[in-house]
């Protein structure tokens, strides 16, 4: 498996807007495991996204379908940056298959 943890900034008060196309924009991810949305609670402009996917090359093609990229033009204006990002290897846990 291959895991992605990162996190957002977005311009001040647009937090929520983002949250919402981002969670808007999943639908079938061919690949995907788990994609979690969560909100910083010491950071009122901060996000933060967990994905599971079967492999790098699954995260991948997500890149390529049509409402990822209609949710990215939607959130670009009102994304102010990316802080920390993880690669990271999952072994299983709840929710997910080992």
């Amino acid at each position: 498996m291959y895991g992605l943890i990162g996190k957002m900034r977005t311009t001040p008060g647009d937090r929520d807007k983002v949250v919402a196309i981002l969670l808007g924009s999943m639908g079938a991810m061919p690949g995907c495991h788990s994609y979690v949305v969560a909100t910083d609670p010491s950071e009122a402009d901060a996000i933060w996204i967990t994905e599971v996917w079967a492999d790098a090359a699954s995260h991948q093609a997500s890149l390529g379908l049509a409402a990822v990229h209609a949710a990215i033009k939607q959130a670009r204006p009102m994304i102010a940056g990316f802080g920390e990002r993880f690669e990271t290897t999952p072994v299983g846990g709840f929710g997910l298959a080992a």
